[in-house]
């Protein structure tokens, strides 16, 4: 029985059903002798669909996301074509693809996955980071609701009271606020997938809009629950029964915080640092969800947000937060989350939008108000706070995106009757339009590797040679210390010759909603114990051994891979550095077979090579630096070579050679490979290359631990002889990476590369057809500067 909103008269229908239901199908043989090849069948019938609506989806985000349109766009999409304004439109359709009695089993599975995504964005999130916001961020997020809310209260008081232009019944009136305070809402989960989708949630604004959005949510959802407990005590309820609903959530809120969350600790000090929580813990925690959900389902829709709850009582990231992720996640987000958009919105009907429908209009004009409301009222504490305009602007659209929450919210209008079917296509077509331009826009608008491009000089070959060098040193895991460590000692750090090294321990974000910036020299001892002891303690152990030549900061950046280049060119560019130091993405065991290969990290390093504000290393461990021992303070000499072959990424690896030299437990060897026609490259480059080599033999004169050798070859095989020949009389080889400048001593090699990354000869020299026993070094000179 639907009810007519605005009328006292309803209509009736009957629905026949065969009990008990059928759900596996005969076969095809039997079904074809029968009422069809198996699609009377409830199990056939749901796979159809689930089929359909992934063939969809993926045919649309295939053709969408080479515009930058996100996922979530194909997910509506697919459900306005499968629905009743297209395709589900025909009879047949409806009568054998999706019966009426069919819809129910669909609708029940996504709303499983929506429950399932609710308590992860609970444990995902981190309500440290509300903690630790500042007066910027909180006065985002607050004015970020307050200035659309109050704007949409106003307007809608005033439009209301125009009877003579707008005749809304009584039952209109009672219900239109609903849908305006919720368009005024801003959704936590739905910022973080669009900062993801745009490749951001790193960046400055990202962080700004993650932070101020969660304080929006909060304080949002804490106004609204309540103002609904206050109205129900006022009008719908009785006292007692609302009393009673106050009571439970509140109660069960109580009952996480001080049970629920210090059990869930309790699990974490259970388990051992590095292993996974055991599966009788996850098991129970997933119990424990279920009875939950279904406990509050009996206090109406409030049992969304206590599971939410339960969700922030799980302390967010490592173990226990990651494991819970590394279950749920992709089978929630991939499977689940699909199919509740695409049949919730195939609930739509967006031929029945009635623009003579007075309810209908208002709401359309509410939107836009509280749409450009939101935007202005956004902008006003960032420009406050001497944020750029266009900064402001682009923070002020992504935080009034809509998307799967609105979504949600707004199905369960319509299905209570609040929203009629007119107002639920437009509340729809709202969220398509929002969830569309505000990606393309913020593309447009906000590139965040403009601000690494340098307005000056941050390379080595620029400083002066008593200059402080600042050198980011990258770390993944343990076993990238020890070869780090032994390269800052070739370095040479004295007192004459100081290093500052900013060490970033580069974790992946598993089980958090936020990526986490640690400083470990802020004294953070509720975080900083838990990340990164082997790195601080080595490296502290490091600048022991040479005090008052080494300062020492190390940071842990917690994040996905594919947005670890912001924290590392963030953190290079506030520090003003002159070199990255990248470990290589694979490593060799002692024998030289491939221990690991992680194309995670590859794909980060090109990343960086492309975005770096100064000079980047990679560092290929292959050789003596990785030791545990240093290899500079073992007593015996530590040989290095240069391979030079001309231009300013070879310029850029002289220079931090020359430094390291200056120790004379250092032997150094530069090898000039010249062309047997003497073309190397334009006449600028050319003068450059011959003032700094001139310059290296007259600062070496007298030294015995300097040699320059200069070699004539004719093509790359020759190039190829002449490595092979030195590859085993060195423990460090130091080369440009040189990217795709032909020069005829390297002809015909860059054809066989396999990593692009280290240019041409690193390539070369890392490749198992050489088998070196020497690290490498492969420097790319500063690009990023204006």
């Amino acid at each position: 029985m639907a009810g007519m909103i605005g009328n006292k008269t309803s209509l009736q229908s009957q629905v026949c059903i065969d009990l008990p239901p059928n759900v596996h199908s005969q076969g095809i043989i039997v079904g074809l002798n029968k009422n069809g090849p198996g699609m009377n069948f409830s199990l056939p019938v749901l796979e159809t669909q689930i089929i359909l609506i992934f063939a969809f989806t993926q045919a649309f985000h295939l053709i969408l996301k080479k515009f930058g349109i996100p996922k979530f766009t194909s997910e509506i999409l697919t459900g306005i074509v499968l629905g009743p304004s297209l395709i589900g439109a025909s009879k047949a359709f409806k009568k054998d693809i999706f019966p009426r009695d069919s819809r129910a089993i669909l609708e029940v599975l996504g709303e499983i996955g929506y429950e399932l995504f609710l308590f992860l964005v609970g444990v995902r999130m981190d309500l440290e980071l509300i903690r630790r916001s500042g007066r910027k961020v909180f006065f985002t997020g607050i004015l970020c609701l307050l200035a659309p809310l109050i704007t949409g209260m106003v307007l809608q008081k005033q439009l209301m009271s125009m009877t003579s232009v707008f005749k809304l019944t009584k039952a209109q009136k009672s219900k239109l606020p609903y849908t305006t305070t919720s368009y005024c809402m801003t959704s936590s989960p739905v910022i973080v997938l669009l900062l993801e989708e745009l490749n951001i949630l790193n960046s400055e604004i990202g962080r700004l809009a993650v932070a101020a959005s969660s304080i929006s949510e909060l304080f949002g959802t804490l106004v609204i629950w309540f103002s609904s407990v206050l109205y129900r005590m006022a009008k719908v309820k009785p006292v007692h029964e609302t009393l009673l609903v106050f009571g439970a959530v509140v109660g069960g809120i109580l009952v996480f915080l001080f049970i629920f969350r210090p059990i869930m600790f309790w699990i974490i000090r259970q388990t051992p640092q590095n292993n996974p929580v055991k599966k009788s813990y996850v098991s129970a925690i997933i119990v424990v969800l279920l009875f939950v959900t279904i406990v509050s389902h009996y206090y109406g829709h409030t049992f969304h947000f206590m599971i939410f709850i339960l969700g922030l009582s799980v302390p967010a990231g490592q173990p226990l937060g990651s494991t819970l992720e590394e279950l749920l996640h992709i089978f929630i987000s991939q499977v689940l989350l699909p199919i509740y958009v695409t049949a919730y919105t195939m609930k739509a009907d967006f031929r029945l939008v009635d623009f003579s429908d007075p309810a209908t209009i208002i709401t359309a004009i509410l939107f836009v108000f509280i749409f450009l409301a939101k935007l202005i009222g956004t902008m006003v504490a960032p420009l406050y706070y001497k944020m750029p305009l266009n900064d402001a602007f682009v923070l002020a659209l992504i935080l009034s995106s809509k998307g799967l929450v609105q979504v949600s919210v707004y199905t369960r209008f319509k299905d209570d009757q609040t929203a009629s079917d007119s107002i639920f296509a437009l509340t729809l077509a709202s969220i398509v339009v929002t969830a569309t331009l505000v990606p393309l826009i913020v593309k447009r608008l906000y590139d965040p590797a403009k601000k690494y491009t340098a307005y000056g000089r941050r390379d080595i070959m620029h400083l002066k040679p008593t200059a402080e060098l600042k050198i980011v040193a990258c770390i993944h895991r343990s076993g990238n210390i020890p070869a780090i460590i032994n390269l800052l000692d070739a370095a040479c750090p004295t007192k004459e010759n100081p290093i500052d090294i900013y060490v970033l321990h580069l974790m992946e974000l598993i089980g958090r909603s936020s990526p986490v910036f640690i400083s470990h020299q802020m004294q953070q001892k509720s975080i900083s114990n838990a990340y990164s002891d082997n790195v601080v303690l080595y490296f502290n152990e490091f600048v022991r051994e040479n005090l008052g030549a080494v300062t020492l900061n190390i940071f842990t950046a917690i994040s996905r891979p594919k947005y670890m280049q912001e924290d590392i060119c963030t953190l290079a560019m506030d520090k003003q550095t002159s070199l990255i130091v990248l470990p290589f993405h694979r490593t060799w065991a002692i024998d030289g077979s491939i221990e690991s290969d992680d194309s995670a990290i590859r794909t980060l390093n090109r990343n960086v090579l492309e975005r770096a504000p100064c000079s980047v290393g990679i560092l290929v461990d292959c050789g003596h630096l990785g030791r545990s021992a240093s290899v500079v303070a073992s007593g015996r000499s530590f040989s290095m070579a240069v391979i030079f072959f001309g231009g300013q990424d070879d310029r850029e690896a002289l220079s931090f050679a020359k430094r390291m030299a200056s120790d004379t437990m250092i032997s150094l060897t530069v090898i000039h490979v010249v062309a047997k026609n003497n073309v190397t490259g334009g006449e600028w480059d050319k003068i450059l290359d011959t003032e700094m080599l001139k310059e290296f033999k007259h600062s070496q004169k007298g030294e015995g631990f300097a040699i320059f050798l200069e070699e004539v070859v004719k093509d790359g095989p020759e190039t190829t002889v002449l490595l092979k020949s030195i590859v085993d009389e060195h423990d460090l080889i130091i080369v440009g990476r040189r990217f795709q400048v032909e020069c005829p001593q390297t002809a015909g090699l860059a054809e066989w590369s396999d990593f692009p990354e280290l240019g041409t000869i690193g390539d070369l020299l890392a490749s198992p057809d050489l088998n070196c026993k020497a690290s490498i070094l492969v420097i790319k000179h500063q690009q990023q500067v204006t």
